[in-house]
């Protein structure tokens, strides 16, 4: 894509209802339509979508193909996708508008941060959907399942919320399976290497994203961790 092309983009973002933004790591403060200050911690439902129905995050959505499929499959719930790349989030909330999807918005700011933007037990889930594995070995911190990671999710989750991984990186499925087994006070629900080889235990798992489909043709399996803090 070129520069001017994001450019472009990202202008647009502040003209889009579903979008809010967060410009600069060091201050906590939220920017939606036209750039006005959005104080949405503790009022994202209401606020935003106009009802007290359940929020579920897609963090590191890059398009929110699973936010906006997952809207689509629950009308009486909300999605909001989270990444920090805006020409990604555009795509995902162009879409959304062009369906009339009400029920999906988008939230541009890093993942470290989210407990910023979010009240305690404002979340009832969470779906990581192929993030970065994060492979080198200086990096593991990176890694949204990382227990830096999960103490920002349990400051927004409520009690008995769920967390859901999905990826095609073996080395980060290794990795969870492993956090998760000495971290204090998590539900290990769930765990498959190869969810494809087997019926699926949720119909959630049928969504299948653009780079989900380019790991299945290079005869990759898709791995899937559920768990609970």
């Amino acid at each position: 894509m070129s520069k001017r092309n994001k450019l472009q983009k990202f202008a647009e973002l502040l003209t889009l209802p579903n979008v809010y933004e967060n410009y600069d790591p060091k201050l906590p403060e939220l920017a939606g339509l036209n750039g006005q200050p959005a104080d949405m911690k503790g009022r994202w439902a209401e606020g935003h979508f106009g009802n007290t129905n359940p929020i579920t995050l897609e963090l590191a959505c890059g398009r929110g193909e699973y936010s906006l499929d997952l809207a689509r499959r629950y009308p009486n719930r909300n999605f909001i996708g989270v990444d920090v790349k805006g020409a990604r989030i555009w795509k995902g909330a162009k879409i959304a508008l062009g369906e009339n999807l009400h029920n999906v918005a988008f939230l541009r700011t890093r993942i470290e941060q989210i407990a910023l933007f979010f009240a305690p037990e404002e979340i009832d889930e969470i779906w990581i959907t192929f993030p970065d594995p994060f492979l080198e070995n200086s990096k593991t911190n990176r890694r949204l399942t990382a227990a830096n990671f999960l103490a920002e999710y349990r400051k927004i989750l409520k009690p008995g919320g769920i967390i859901h991984l999905k990826t095609d990186s073996p080395e980060l499925y290794a990795f969870t399976l492993d956090t998760l087994a000495v971290e204090p006070g998590v539900r290990l629900l769930y765990h498959n290497d190869d969810i494809y080889a087997h019926p699926l235990v949720l119909p959630e798992l049928e969504t299948i994203t653009f780079y989900e489909r380019i790991h299945l043709s290079e005869r990759k399996t898709i791995k899937y961790v559920q768990f609970g803090l």
